[in-house]
């Protein structure tokens, strides 16, 4: 049974494949299935930086402006400075790291949750981002650019797919084979508690957000790639996005779980309700209360299993007292 729960994401995913399949003949196509990887692998990105954060026990609501940001500002350098793209690609990925590097380093000096602290930095980002983009968008990005979302490998392989991969697998290298790892989940699951046992938790903080930022920069720029021309309006709602997957996926809202296998599969999920709804026909705004519902029947499912996985401890705490 236990086992059942753990992977029922997985059967959710296979029965809305298996659901669209048989409401559309288009869905269940090479070509297709192709597009859903590709459509997604800019979000998968940027979840995984999500992610560590989230399971530190913070979030990230700034994650979409930043991509604006470091987006705008790489197309920038190249369009209008005339730097060579690998120059403007370092400083648009410096930038990433540095802006989430603010973050942490804005809540540990505020001591004031994650939560709030990003809501008021995304306002930050947002502004900077309309003023390096002068409010106008950047037409015809070099093909370097667009390579990172256009691009394919060996002919058939997507490269913003191969950069998803290599992501994930950095992300989950970190979090499962690394004492970084062990200190983020501790920290996550009782941050005094890992204070008290000699984990330095500013240190883990700052290193968090600045990790979300580098995978965030990424994912800018293979959005921006895959767009071809760079816009401030590229990128706000990616958070909302990556928040429901990462949540969807069994990365608890309260911090200290979550795997990378199981944020993938969330943001899969998603991508392919909003590709086979598409696909039926209904229309984006549809689109937009169904992600909604799904948000907050997943945030209700980890807080009830929270609350499970409590009264169970205190079960236990109980009966050895006894």
């Amino acid at each position: 049974m236990k086992q059942l729960k753990r992977y029922a994401i997985i059967l959710v995913l296979f029965g809305l494949i298996a659901l669209f399949s048989a409401l559309s003949p288009y869905f269940f196509t090479q070509q297709n299935l192709t597009n859903i990887f590709v459509q997604q692998s800019y979000v998968i990105i940027a979840a995984v930086g999500l992610s560590f954060v989230m399971i530190s026990g913070g979030m990230d609501l700034s994650i979409g402006y930043q991509i604006s940001a470091v987006g705008v500002t790489t197309a920038a350098l190249v369009k209008w400075a005339g730097l060579p793209f690998p120059t403007s690609l370092a400083i648009g990925m410096a930038m990433g790291v540095f802006l989430g590097a603010f973050n942490g380093w804005a809540s540990i000096t505020l001591k004031v949750h994650t939560l709030i602290v990003t809501l008021g930095t995304m306002t930050i980002f947002q502004g900077l981002s309309y003023i390096i983009s002068r409010q106008s968008v950047i037409l015809n990005l070099p093909p370097a650019f667009k390579f990172f979302g256009q691009g394919f490998l060996f002919d058939f392989l997507p490269f913003s797919v191969v950069l998803m991969a290599v992501s994930v697998g950095i992300g989950s290298f970190i979090l499962n084979f690394t004492w970084v790892g062990r200190q983020i989940y501790g920290v996550g699951s009782n941050e005094e508690a890992a204070r008290l046992s000699g984990v330095n938790v500013k240190a883990i903080r700052m290193l968090v957000f600045s990790i979300c930022g580098f995978f965030v920069a990424l994912s800018a720029i293979v959005l921006f790639g895959r767009s071809g021309s760079a816009s401030s309006s590229t990128g706000p709602g990616v958070e909302f996005t990556a928040m429901t997957a990462a949540i969807l996926g069994g990365v608890s809202f309260k911090g200290g779980e979550g795997k990378m296998w199981g944020l993938v599969t969330g943001v899969l999920i998603l991508g392919v309700l909003s590709n086979g709804m598409q696909l039926v026909g209904l229309n984006t705004y549809v689109q937009y209360i169904v992600k909604g519902f799904v948000l907050l029947l997943a945030v209700g499912f980890d807080l009830l299993q929270k609350e499970g996985l409590a009264k169970g401890a205190l079960r236990v705490s109980a009966k050895q007292a006894a």
